[in-house]
């Protein structure tokens, strides 16, 4: 989400100067809309996705629609806590990035006291309300995923190691069995599953954007696997992990949980992603570079795959 109303500033100006930070130089509406943008909404709409058709597969059916919107809410603030603690963390790296620059605290809309005040609140509300109006174990997963983005992934991994994204993309996999456990108060070898498939879908989604905005990641010194290897090792990587990723969708339906519809889906979609894929490697091993290398076209995809594949999951139970 762009903010509006703030000072074009460019990468390395960290908006930390008493002008910058002059309530006179805040209006009340772009603060509101960078508090909104320190939760990545766009990024939770996704973790969403996966969470909701989850609950019609443990229900298989129309799950409770009280129950829906209460996991949907304390899914959106657990997520966005983690998200705003991860800007308060990120940001001395955030204000030498050109994707980050204009975030809210590279801005100075909003200070890392505020920023690390809002993540925590929204860490509380979330577990709270999860445990009081969901159940306990939907709270223990939700905070385990935000504990883990910020430490594990953000604080640990992120700076050390470039199996950072396939370890910590572990949080952005739990809002699945988070979705399951909210209806069932359990847990079941479906969700396991579901979980592997966004285990397996994350590096994929996630290295063709990294290929592109490598610079950016190399100025900052993120070891990204673009940044440390050549396009054919970070290919050939996405071509394992996707040929793992299909293979992993297709086991719900010969353990039962889903029916012809959900494995078509996931047999035509995962084949046109393992296309694309392959499309990538080839180009890479041709050393085609730059805009003819054409990365996003799999990372957009990745986008619109996961969508199906779960609206699929959702779908399903009504065709059974």
């Amino acid at each position: 989400m762009c903010v509006t109303a703030v000072e074009s500033r460019p990468p390395g100006a960290l908006g930390t100067s008493s002008t910058s930070s002059s309530r006179g130089q805040r209006p009340f509406g772009a603060r509101v809309k960078a508090f909104v943008a320190l939760t990545k909404p766009r990024i939770i709409e996704l973790l969403l996705i996966t969470t909701v058709p989850v609950m019609f597969l443990a229900e298989q059916g129309v799950p409770d629609l009280k129950l829906v919107l209460i996991t949907c809410l304390g899914g959106y603030l657990s997520a966005g806590g983690a998200n705003a603690l991860n800007m308060w963390y990120d940001r001395d790296i955030d204000a030498l990035m050109e994707r980050t620059s204009q975030r809210p605290l590279v801005t100075g809309m909003v200070s890392p006291k505020e920023c690390l005040v809002f993540g925590i609140s929204l860490a509380v509300i979330s577990t709270l309300l999860f445990g009081f109006a969901v159940n306990w174990l939907s709270a223990w997963l939700s905070l385990g995923a935000l504990l883990f983005y910020v430490v594990v992934y953000t604080m640990i991994l992120k700076r050390r190691t470039s199996q950072n994204i396939v370890w910590g993309g572990i949080a952005g996999c739990l809002p699945v069995l988070i979705g399951w456990s909210s209806v069932t108060n359990s847990m079941s070898w479906a969700p396991v599953i579901l979980f592997l498939v966004m285990f397996f879908w994350t590096p994929p989604h996630y290295w063709p954007l990294s290929m592109k905005v490598k610079d950016d990641y190399a100025r900052v010194g993120v070891p990204m696997l673009p940044v440390i290897a050549s396009n054919k090792v970070v290919a050939k990587q996405i071509v394992i992990y996707s040929w793992v990723m299909v293979v992993v969708s297709l086991l719900l339906t010969p353990l039962g949980y889903t029916g012809w519809f959900y494995t078509a889906v996931a047999i035509l979609a995962g084949g046109f992603w393992l296309w694309e894929a392959h499309g990538l490697q080839n180009r890479a091993k041709a050393e085609v570079t730059g805009g003819k290398l054409k990365e996003m076209r799999l990372f957009h995809w990745s986008i619109t795959y996961v969508s199906l594949l779960f609206v699929a999951v959702a779908v399903d139970p009504f065709l059974r």
